[in-house]
């Protein structure tokens, strides 16, 4: 345990910071929509979950390589029949996607700022293409208060374990908080670390887990929870010892 008592806490971006799932269903929703005439929703939600997975280790995650699965999925549904109109239309979704304003969390500053005037050390890890986080960050007006961010293409393992060590923080005094428990929870309890899940209401499937067997960890409704937690966690540690 950190001899001074703080904790390095790190934060998830997307949709723990601030909104951002809830684009890509609206999105989605608009897909089905210019394929209707091609198939059914159904069809088109299974297509474009498919083109996802199968391009995430050349595109990686983020609004780009969804724009390009959304195009890919157009193509296959319509067996090469869509139109040209309705291909540029994909594209505008995508970019509008990538313009769109930085909406952060209910109480994500105030959060942020409480942990860090309580002396811990606060990082960003999130996952996605670089231009993109990167913009999205500056847009949440929350970067500077973070010691670092990481903007990783995998949170894994090895990913989680690269950052520990680059940052010199012991595992037992690593706090991870975010909405996803296979990239946010299960990576850094494996590890040794804690983690702290906050679920958001709209979830992509790839970032779900089946809930049999999984270690514990505690779960809050929201993240202006996230500093009376800590304060409450560190006591029973420290009462502990």
């Amino acid at each position: 345990m950190a001899a001074s008592g703080g904790l390095a806490i790190a934060f998830d971006g997307d949709d723990t910071l601030w909104h951002n799932e809830i684009h890509f269903a609206d999105t989605q929703a608009r897909l089905r929509e210019i394929l209707s005439r091609h198939v059914d929703g159904p069809t088109i939600d299974r297509t474009l979950y498919a083109r996802e997975r199968a391009n995430l280790s050349l595109f990686g995650y983020g609004v780009k390589g969804f724009t390009l699965s959304m195009v890919e999925t157009a193509i296959e549904v319509s067996r090469g029949t869509v139109g040209a109109h309705e291909i540029q239309e994909l594209i505008d979704l995508g970019k509008a996607m990538l313009a769109r304003p930085v909406e952060a969390m209910d109480g994500a500053r105030e959060t942020v700022e409480r942990l860090r005037a309580d002396g811990h050390r606060l990082f960003v890890i999130t996952k996605g293409d670089l231009f993109d986080q990167e913009t999205k960050l500056a847009g949440s007006g929350l970067a500077e208060l973070f010691e670092a961010v990481e903007i990783v293409s995998e949170k894994d393992e090895g990913t989680y374990r690269t950052i520990l060590d680059r940052h010199a923080i012991d595992r037992d005094d690593f706090l991870m908080i975010g909405n996803s428990v296979r990239s946010d929870i299960l990576p850094v309890l494996a590890l040794g670390g804690h983690g702290v899940h906050i679920p958001y209401h709209v979830t992509w499937a790839h970032e779900t887990v089946a809930a049999d067997d999984l270690p514990p960890f505690p779960r809050l409704a929201a993240i202006g929870e996230v500093p009376d937690f800590v304060s409450a966690w560190q006591r029973d540690r420290m009462s502990a010892l």
